[in-house]
């Protein structure tokens, strides 16, 4: 692991358009209800035997609720033979990315039938 990264940081690359591999290890619930835009979920538990999809990634940035766990992660991805580029864990996680006021992408359905129940 390479270290941490501030949410202030990760914004700027992301607005430079820098290609970072975001990896959100949160539940899928909780991703689809908002994660930061353009990155995938790998939940914690998956993240061992998926992490060769990182394969060539210059940059990774692991992110989970507060901060913490998204540290373990980043160890696990920087473990890895096939890990080559800069692994991080953002310091605050997804809490301090909405603190930040910092945009969030969400799958959640938006059409006004979504609750329906036929």
């Amino acid at each position: 692991m390479d270290g941490e990264i501030s949410v202030s940081e990760l914004a700027a690359l992301l607005e430079e358009g820098v290609d970072v591999e975001i990896v959100d290890i949160r539940s899928p619930a909780e991703y689809e209800r908002g994660h930061v835009p353009g990155s995938r979920n790998i939940p914690f538990a998956e993240l061992p035997s998926r992490v060769e999809e990182l394969n060539g990634a210059d940059r990774v940035v692991t992110i989970c609720p507060h901060g913490k766990a998204s540290v373990q992660a980043a160890r696990l991805i920087a473990s890895y033979e096939g890990a080559t580029g800069t692994v991080e864990s953002l310091v605050a996680g997804i809490e301090g990315w909405q603190e930040a006021d910092e945009p969030l992408a969400s799958e959640e359905s938006t059409s006004p039938d979504a609750d329906a129940p036929f």
